[in-house]
């Protein structure tokens, strides 16, 4: 592959829509160009690195026994209609009628789909269990597409789905693709983390994200820095509450004035109290309804697992407006006793004792409260957000918040999609059965933008070797010189003859520009080919990673690069 054949245009500076390094570099190095927001082409440099993460996700799929297909892109509204999803997805779900007038929409996922396919080509307990899965384009409608290849509208996904007849199988199934999952990523070259997570829109009982660990994720992790424990922020627990006050020395409820007191703080401070003694409400609409959300003070409530509990689609936080003209109450005043809404509380509320809490009324608060005698929730369960001062809820250790890139997804789905699409079998007994799912997805094209993310320095990309679009890069760095250039040809064809993925630099440029755009391009090895040739018959080869330089007879360059390349390789592989 000669770099001057080759479609390859690299920039000097920082494009100003890219906000994070993946993005800017990606650009730089002429791996991807935009057409329009959120959607990009990728040139020949990064489909190449696209291909490398698809050969491995494609190996280990197939290692677990999956089996690959391909469905189509466009989906009719009638399956997901059948599922339920078709109103429920939101507006990431592009929808459009075709020239019949029917209602059909671009996939991005494919659980209905596959769901269809089961239910009509799989009749017989002998037949399970099977897991499909397919690598493939999807579309998500982002109302904001950001930090290109990392959240784009299109983008390709490994997709895969388990049909099991039984919990254990299914639980097999899961375990297989978990396993699965750590062996890519670890071939990969990514330093990453299986968090637990919640299951989103797509649903299920049980799920896992697999985290690329890097400051510029978009997610939070929650990390035991003792044991295994890890979690998404949205799902993470803490070492339960614990009760120590004496119930028994219940004060009597108080109401007590705090003219212009609307914040925590204030009102602890002016009542003598700390912020672990205050009772929160916060005003929530969830689904379209009004609900009251009660923490302690010093804390924050997590939308997710109160979405959860509820059992809703959708939550966010009412404006002031929205409370006012709905309830009459004053934020900043409002508090479980009376309340005339409906109220959750999370479980460390529960266990307060003589509290302070706002009374519903303007400029006054109350003291003295307490769960049980002067109010009941609703619900009551895990509503908080954890914090860094939290112990892990396994071995009670200290944990540790830190960024992360999502990309890898395991679902534990039962028969949310089974049952509602009638995908059924004949089990031993020749009874009718509904199948068991999972649901499983890599980002594909995430996972190059993640790889960069995690791996570059201020000169540009450091592929793992595993996803480097070529291994190794050979500079001419003086082309009128006929030994040099003899010397850079007999190379190149040489390294390509071991099966080493080379691109030859044969452009006509200075060493500096040639160097610099070796280093932009993040390609894992670079032999110099220059004055050492005639001057001793030898040629430099370089660590992209390290830095670290070694002068090679140029007889025996190929040989040794190529035996380099293939124990690196197959470290990866843990062979």
């Amino acid at each position: 592959m000669r770099y001057s054949q080759l479609l390859i245009t690299t920039a000097k500076e920082t494009p100003a829509e890219a906000e994070v390094i993946s993005h800017q570099l990606l650009l730089r190095a002429g791996f991807i160009r935009k057409l329009t927001s959120g959607l990009y082409t990728y040139l020949p440099l990064g489909l190449a690195a696209l291909r490398k993460v698809e050969r491995i996700v494609r190996e280990e799929m197939n290692r677990a026994g999956a089996q690959e297909i391909l469905m189509p892109m466009v989906q009719p509204a009638d399956l997901w209609e059948e599922s339920g999803r078709w109103k429920q997805y939101g507006p990431e779900l592009l929808r459009f009628k075709d020239r019949h007038q029917r209602d059909c929409c671009l996939g991005p996922t494919h659980e209905e789909v596959v769901t269809d396919v089961a239910r009509r080509e799989v009749h017989s307990y002998r037949q399970l269990p099977v897991n499909l899965y397919q690598i493939q384009t999807k579309f998500r409608d982002e109302i904001r597409p950001r930090f290109g290849l990392m959240r784009g509208r299109e983008f390709v996904m490994k997709d895969a789905y388990s049909f099991d007849a039984s919990e254990e199988g299914a639980e097999e199934s899961y375990r297989k693709m978990r396993d699965a999952y750590n062996r890519i990523f670890k071939r990969c070259g990514l330093e990453f983390r299986a968090v637990e997570a919640d299951s989103g829109s797509i649903g299920g009982s049980f799920s896992h994200e697999f985290m690329v660990l890097a400051k510029t994720g978009e997610d939070t992790l929650v990390i035991c820095q003792s044991c295994d424990y890890a979690a998404n922020l949205e799902k993470a627990k803490a070492a339960p509450p614990v009760k120590t006050e004496d119930s028994a020395a219940m004060l009597d409820c108080v109401k007590v004035a705090t003219p212009g007191m609307k914040k925590v703080d204030a009102v602890a401070a002016f009542l003598g109290l700390t912020a672990r003694q205050v009772i929160k409400t916060m005003i929530y609409v969830a689904d379209g309804e009004l609900v009251a959300v009660l923490v302690r003070g010093d804390r924050e409530v997590q939308p997710v697992k109160l979405k959860n509990l509820l059992g809703v689609t959708d939550v966010e936080l009412a404006d002031d407006d929205t409370v006012w003209q709905k309830t009459k109450l004053p934020v900043g005043y409002i508090g479980p006793v009376g309340l005339p809404i409906k109220f959750v509380a999370d479980q460390e509320v529960m266990l307060m004792v003589n509290a302070a809490a706002g009374a519903n009324e303007k400029g006054f608060h109350c003291t003295g409260v307490n769960p049980g005698r002067d109010f009941t929730p609703a619900l009551t369960g895990d509503l908080r957000q954890v914090t860094a001062e939290d112990c892990c809820p396994l071995c009670g250790g200290s944990l540790r918040l830190t960024e992360g890139i999502e990309v890898g997804h395991i679902f534990k789905l039962g028969t949310k999609y089974s049952a509602a699409m009638n995908a059924t079998f004949q089990d031993t007994d020749g009874q009718e059965k509904v199948m068991i799912m999972g649901c499983y997805g890599i980002g594909v094209s995430r996972v190059v933008a993640a790889a960069i993310e995690q791996n570059h320095d201020a000169n540009g990309i450091i592929f793992p070797l595993p996803l480097a679009p070529v291994q190794v890069i050979v500079l001419n760095l003086d082309l009128k010189n006929a030994a040099v250039t003899a010397a850079a040809e007999q190379l190149h064809s040489e390294l390509e003859a071991a099966g080493v993925e080379v691109l030859y630099d044969d452009r006509d440029e200075r060493p500096g520009s040639k160097f610099k755009d070796a280093d932009l391009l993040g390609i894992p090895y670079r032999v110099t080919v220059g004055k050492g040739v005639e001057k001793d018959g030898t040629v430099e080869l370089r660590s992209r990673r390290s830095g670290a330089t070694t002068m090679l007879p140029l007889t025996q360059a190929a040989g040794e690069i190529a035996d380099k390349i293939r124990v690196e390789l197959a470290a990866a592989v843990g062979e």
